[in-house]
């Protein structure tokens, strides 16, 4: 037997095109409870934004020199650390409290609600009592429905009463009292009810957080960021972006104050020191001048002075490195943690640069922390290059330090050797001298410092934002959830896709038998299939008649027509052909077909016998007495009929004792019936009386039909089988199990059988096969349904 379980798709496609209305309604089903969902369900909308992040002039690394060699992609880790910054939750924090997006109003529909966005749109304001940081934190909902322009119903449940309020009243609620304002748009919502949700602070931003997307371009090392969001209301979405770009350009304007403020304290601190060295040299140099009555020794000095100018010089511009460098060395010796330090410039331009950038690090660490810990990975990668910055700082000005100290040296050793012929001349010059270069010593310095000062507020007040806005966020006009198109494809497919995984689900667990193309299969044309006869209804006849020209009389010719031929091969010349018919169990309408069969063969104007040879469970009787008038000849009162049982169990009974003729619609049977039933069938079948009958009948008639028992419960078909000449084995379409026919084929094999041979009943017209589909009443002509007018 051939493995039923494979999935014959032509057979199943055959299906489905049987059942075209079910998919039809499937799908219509479908598409209508789409056009519902995207009628009532609430679109969302998409915003995009562009931004560039802007280098900044003259900065550098200590790593750069690295970057030809590509081993520290500094370019892709400034794009990420710009990505961790603008989506800082306390950016979305700060975005919620100034949009107020923790307070949300709903107009009620009879299915959808609307909401409300932007305060000129919604019909009054709420003035909270409370703290803002209780409300902030609270979650809270309440129902207005609006009676006039100066009064208003309240309720905190939607299935309470309300209780009615005039606008400016204090309304008292588990989270504070709050008032209520009206607005311009009060009077378009009267008799409209409003529902309001206050949500906490931090839960709204974390929402909107976790909606944004914020990814860097697809281009390698692009400066360039995009910026997404999607949201029930389109200008909401634009709004938050374009808060999120500001606030992250205010911020990188306040790092640099920030930074801009620390360098200004510093050098004011250091002028106020310088300022009162330089009074003091002032104040000496006049006491000098004055107690020795000195008024100009320049026309002395001159030539000595012009020795030693360019010496001092040098020595001047070494003094203020050297002290420059050397409060920075302590500045940074002292810190403990991370803290913005003064850029104050010096000759190096590498230690200048790395301030620079750690003064940056610092102003986004310090940014991260205000949302995160110190465990957070990018605060901990900050850590590390600040760190490693530090260090380098303090390497390079102990290096500075050292190398200006050994030029001071040297520079004090040389103008030592030049003074040294000015001490020569008189003790007041000398003396004076001295005097004027701790003053101009101090003076320069003092000058240095406030050009400085300049040059730091110059710089603070020139900053611009670290992006340059390439595209202000813009919504996207049409929704971009649900996706019309994208439901109704889902929908149609969906659609076909039910009923066929409803006929694929029941094709794979069908273990029946339904119709002659598909027993063929089962069997793998071991046994020939004859044919298969049509599912009759209530109203329908159950016997046919002479020219009967329903599918169920061609079904039966057809049946007739192949019994014929292979009888011919089987049937000695002058005996009448006797015929077999069984099933596997009760039900699957043997006797309607030895009947039939019967009728087939009497119409061709043959004499026919037709034996109830069932005698466990006879329904021949029953079959005949329930066509009513339409049998002549059949006795109605069943305990007076003597029938096989009769004749087998008592030589007195003659066989035409136990003949009935009957006649329908033309038709001549001479039937015998089962009788009573009897305590030993199995023995009154195995006797003499049954083959002596057999044989006189073979003699007698053209074609004998015997509707014996069932073949599984009873072993009483075995025991006759031997006086048939064929072997008609009844399946009924959809009841029959396909396992179950493995046992007539193996006593078939096995020779207890003869002639097997199988015939399809009940089959649904939709399933009938090679004669349904094209044979089946033939010379009729069928105007289609879609003709009718």
């Amino acid at each position: 037997m051939s493995n039923t379980t494979e999935l014959d798709l032509k057979s199943l496609l055959a299906i489905c095109l049987r059942n075209w209305k079910w998919f039809l309604i499937s799908v219509f089903v479908s598409v209508a409870l789409a056009i519902l969902y995207l009628r009532y369900t609430i679109p969302e909308y998409s915003a995009t934004a562009k931004i560039q992040i802007l280098e900044e002039s003259g900065q550098a690394s200590e790593l750069s020199v690295l970057a030809d060699l590509d081993m520290f992609s500094s370019g892709t880790s400034k794009i990420e650390d710009e990505t961790q910054l603008l989506a800082a939750r306390d950016n979305f924090i700060h975005i919620v409290e100034k949009l107020d997006l923790n307070v949300q109003f709903f107009v009620l529909g009879n299915i959808k609600n609307t909401e409300l966005y932007r305060k000129e749109n919604i019909p009054f304001s709420i003035n909270f009592l409370a703290n803002d940081s209780i409300v902030g934190s609270s979650k809270y909902d309440f129902y207005i429905k609006i009676y006039s322009n100066t009064s208003f119903g309240f309720k905190e449940k939607e299935d309470e009463a309300d209780k009615e309020y005039d606008f400016g009243d204090k309304i008292k609620s588990e989270i504070g009292d709050f008032i209520l304002t009206p607005n311009k748009k009060l009077s378009e919502y009267i008799d409209k009810q409003l529902h309001v949700i206050i949500n906490p602070i931090d839960f709204i931003a974390d929402s909107y957080r976790q909606k944004m997307l914020i990814a860097p371009n697809d281009k390698k090392l692009s400066n360039i960021i995009n910026i997404s969001l999607t949201d029930h209301i389109e200008q909401r979405a634009i709004d938050i972006i374009n808060e999120l770009i500001g606030i992250n350009n205010n911020n990188a304007v306040s790092d640099k104050k920030a930074i801009a403020d620390r360098t200004s304290k510093f050098i004011d601190d250091r002028i106020s020191e310088i300022y009162n060295s330089l009074s003091t040299v002032d104040e000496t140099a006049e006491t000098f001048k004055s107690s020795r009555g000195i008024a100009d020794l320049g026309s002395q000095s001159n030539v000595n002075f012009s020795m030693s100018a360019a010496s001092e010089q040098e020595l001047q511009n070494a003094n203020i490195q050297l002290s420059i460098a050397g409060s920075m060395r302590d500045l940074i010796d002292g810190q403990e943690g991370y803290d913005i330090i003064p850029e104050v410039g010096l000759s190096d331009q590498g230690i200048s640069n790395t301030a620079q950038r750690y003064n940056e690090l610092v102003a986004q660490r310090n940014r991260l922390m205000e949302s995160s810990g110190e465990k957070n990975p990018v605060v901990v990668k900050l850590d590390q290059q600040l760190e490693d910055l530090k260090r380098g700082m303090q390497s390079s000005l102990n290096n500075v330090t050292n190398n200006l100290n050994l030029q001071v040296n040297s520079l004090s050793k040389q103008l030592s050797q030049i003074n040294s012929r000015i001490y020569a001349a008189p003790s007041n010059e000398r003396a004076l001298r001295d005097i004027s270069r701790r003053q101009q010593t101090t003076e320069s310095l003092y000058l240095y410092l406030l050009q400085k000062r300049e040059e730091s507020q110059i710089t603070f007040a020139s900053a611009s934002p670290k992006s340059k806005v390439i595209d202000s966020a813009y919504g996207s006009n049409f929704p971009v959830s649900p996706k019309r198109n994208a439901i109704f494809l889902a929908s149609m497919i969906l659609g076909l896709l039910i009923p066929f995984s409803i006929i694929y689900v029941r094709d794979l667990l069908d273990n029946k038998v339904h119709n002659k193309i598909g027993l063929e299969k089962i069997i793998s044309n071991k046994v020939p299939v004859l044919a298969e006869l049509p599912k009759v209804k209530k109203k329908d006849k159950k016997l046919i008649a002479s020219q009967d020209r329903s599918v169920l009389g061609e079904s039966l010719r057809i049946l007739r027509t192949n019994l014929d031929y292979i009888l011919k091969k089987n049937v000695k010349p002058g005996r009448g052909a006797v015929v077999l018919v069984t099933s596997s169990v009760p039900g699957e309408g043997k006797t309607f077909l030895s009947s039939n069969l019967a009728m087939v063969f009497a119409s061709t104007k043959r004499k026919v016998l037709l034996i109830g040879a069932d005698i466990r469970n006879p329904k021949l009787y029953d079959f005949y007495s329930d066509l009513g008038e339409t049998v002549d000849g059949i006795n109605r009162r069943r305990r007076d009929l003597t029938g096989l049982t009769e004749y087998l169990h008592s030589d007195r009974v003659r066989t035409e004792d136990i003949i009935t003729k009957i006649q329908v619609e033309g038709n001549t049977v001479d039937v015998i019936f089962s009788g009573k039933i009897p305590p030993n069938p199995a023995e009154l079948l195995m006797s003499d009386r049954f083959k002596d009958l057999i044989e006189f009948c073979s003699e007698e008639y053209d074609n004998i039909i015997i509707d014996s028992a069932p073949l599984l419960p009873v072993t009483d078909t075995l025991l006759i089988n031997g006086y048939a000449h064929h072997t008609v084995y009844v399946t009924k379409a959809g009841v029959t199990e396909q396992k179950v026919l493995e046992h007539p084929i193996k006593l078939n094999e096995e020779k207890k059988l003869k002639n097997l041979s199988f015939v399809v009943n009940g089959v649904k017209e939709s399933n009938l096969g090679y004669g349904g589909i094209y044979s089946y009443g033939y010379g009729k002509t069928v105007k289609r349904w879609w003709k009718f007018t």
